[in-house]
């Protein structure tokens, strides 16, 4: 029961690694509370969540939205614990297509836009509307989800690999800025994992990615929230400012 009692908030707990973290961390003793855009899902987990847990259908690019739960959540808890931002998603595109010198598609600034205030507007929404409430009380834990994609890049993927590599810079200053009022700030960078999304993709696309895994799968859920889990716990008092690679070695390529 290694978070026993501690309240935690996920974003885009409603499928994928939020709902298999939600899952772990309501297995740990945690009074868990999920947010996600889509109402069924996330009452669909909310109910194997336990007693004393929690579903908003919060959008986290919606600053007043969050702000809101935050203060409802801490009013009816009287603290927060842990906050972990995981909420994201994926417009994938070429930066530009060319055919015989001309130019035929590229990426849509619709499609940046919405992938910039989710994955990176969304993280410091949040954040900064958790802080005040864990400087108050000297304690608490920051989870960023980040990816191997903000380390190493991808092939078609500039808007979501220039979120990822920027929430690894907004851990690393609010590490600098929190850890003095014994707040931990830690990122995530998993590779790629068996989600409901992935597993829509076609064959192709999941051998290729198996290919470039020197572990030769793709990770679970789970083994991305048993991560989150030890972090989010004591076990990790003095991991601070990191960024964890939870990946099987994976090398992109190009």
């Amino acid at each position: 029961m290694r978070l026993e009692n501690k309240v935690c908030l996920i974003t885009g707990g409603g499928a994928g690694i939020g709902k298999a973290t939600a899952l772990r961390f309501a297995g740990e003793g945690a009074r868990v509370i999920i947010c996600d855009v889509n109402q069924t899902a996330g009452e669909d987990v909310l109910a194997h969540l336990g007693a004393g847990a929690r579903f908003d259908q919060i959008d986290v690019t919606d600053r007043q939205a969050v702000q809101t739960w935050v203060d409802k959540v801490a009013a009816q808890y009287r603290r927060i614990d842990v906050l972990v931002n995981n909420a994201g998603i994926t417009r994938d595109a070429l930066l530009v297509r060319v055919k015989e010198g001309e130019l035929v598609k590229q990426m849509a600034e619709s499609a940046f836009d919405a992938v910039i205030a989710v994955n990176l507007k969304g993280v410091f929404n949040c954040t900064q509307a958790v802080a005040p409430y864990m400087i108050r009380q000297k304690s608490g834990v920051i989870l960023n989800a980040s990816s191997v994609v903000g380390l190493y890049g991808n092939f078609g993927q500039t808007n979501y690999a220039a979120t990822k590599a920027a929430v690894i810079g907004m851990t690393k200053t609010w590490a600098r800025e929190l850890g003095r009022h014994n707040i931990r700030v830690n990122a995530v960078a998993p590779g790629f994992t068996l989600t409901e999304m992935v597993q829509k993709m076609p064959d192709q696309v999941l051998e290729n990615m198996r290919m470039h895994t020197p572990l030769g799968r793709l990770a679970r859920p789970i083994e991305i929230a048993n991560t989150y889990l030890w972090l989010a716990s004591d076990e990790a008092s003095f991991v601070h400012g990191a960024t964890i690679s939870v990946d099987g070695g994976i090398v992109l390529g190009t």
